[in-house]
């Protein structure tokens, strides 16, 4: 359906800008598009990259376990059906700090990992458990205290001060997180109250 739609306004505009004498434009917004594409991407890619090679020290010199530490209790609340030593806590708790330090496109993977080992423990494979639905509301609404990726996004597209947007970063991603545990563990409560009736 999305690619027909796609399709549909493509032929539209290319139709649109030969009837117009446009098409020029066209031309150039193509080659405009992939030049901005491409510098976009690498400016992405230097700060991804810088920041995982920041995770990576934080992991060598232990930062990282002492977090996972700070992190454990609040993680195994969040998620009490996961055994404390089943895999899948290792990527709560990685998923969770990257999504702390802002670093969403790392977030994503450990978040896949996650909720693929959350599968191998539901007793219906075809059914998301509470733990599954936790994890996706609180990485959709979580918790970022440095929003990296969109300080180096306000870098990049040249921002007088980039760094302007961590504290109401922090404080509307405080309230969503909130949210979303509230409303997650209240839909949960709602969901067996109907079952027991």
């Amino acid at each position: 359906m999305l690619n027909g739609i796609w399709t549909f306004l493509i032929l539209v505009s290319i139709i649109v800008s030969i009837a117009t004498h446009h098409a020029d434009r066209i031309t150039q917004g193509i080659f405009q598009g992939a030049k901005d594409g491409v510098l976009f991407s690498f400016g992405l890619i230097s700060i991804i990259a810088f920041w995982l090679g920041i995770m990576e020290i934080a992991q060598q010199a232990g930062v990282i376990a002492m977090l996972s530490k700070i992190l454990s209790p609040l993680v195994r609340w969040l998620y009490p059906s996961v055994p404390r030593d089943h895999p899948a806590m290792g990527f709560l708790i990685a998923n969770m700090s990257a999504n702390l330090l802002g670093l969403g496109n790392a977030a994503t993977p450990l978040g896949i990992s996650a909720m693929r080992h959350l599968q191998m423990l539901a007793s219906e494979k075809d059914k998301a458990t509470d733990a599954m639905c936790t994890l996706l509301a609180l990485n959709t609404a979580s918790l970022t205290l440095i929003p990296t990726t969109v300080i180096g996004l306000r870098i990049t597209f040249q921002s007088r001060a980039p760094s302007d947007i961590v504290l109401p970063s922090a404080l509307a991603t405080l309230i969503a997180t909130v949210a979303a545990v509230f409303f997650d563990r209240y839909f949960r409560a709602h969901e067996r109250h109907k079952v027991r009736r």
